[in-house]
């Protein structure tokens, strides 16, 4: 049954038109292990309608904006680049914010999936290039409510 929800949820990225989903933004931090803490804000992907569409068509992105996937459930969850005109940084992050596998500078429309290798709650995409600038390695925590870890 999940490769049929996946399939119906991919053909409607490809035929709804780029201004059909819309999302809520929010603001979160990641702190580094080093302490410094980067804001950013964050459009937020939490229907599986909004996670098929992701980043797909949009051209550019400010360098302190991203988009948070949040799901349902933890587990290995993979990403990719179809009809992703930007590269990316994806973070991929454990349900209390940690950050555990970076992928830089992702290819644009590459369809080759980009796993997390290991079970998250989440993935973080940045504009490609914001990791290494920031210096922002696995390790670092997310600050959001999301993962209990928020600085409300």
């Amino acid at each position: 049954m999940r490769p049929l929800v996946l399939a119906i949820a991919l053909l409607t990225a490809f035929v709804a038109p780029a201004s059909a989903v819309e999302f809520k933004t929010d603001t979160l931090a990641i702190r580094t292990p080093s302490g410094d803490v980067h804001e950013f804000t964050v459009e937020l992907a939490l229907t599986d309608q909004q996670r098929t569409r992701g980043l797909m068509y949009r051209r550019e992105m400010a360098g302190d904006h991203g988009m948070l996937f949040l799901y349902d459930r933890v587990g290995l969850h993979a990403m990719w680049m179809a009809n992703t005109y930007i590269p990316l940084d994806m973070l991929f992050i454990k349900p209390n914010g940690e950050v555990v596998r970076i992928a830089e500078r992702t290819v644009p429309q590459s369809r080759r999936p980009i796993s997390s290798g290991q079970r998250v709650k989440a993935v973080l995409e940045l504009r490609g290039g914001t990791t290494e600038r920031l210096e922002i390695p696995v390790g670092s925590t997310v600050l959001h409510k999301a993962f209990g870890t928020g600085r409300d």
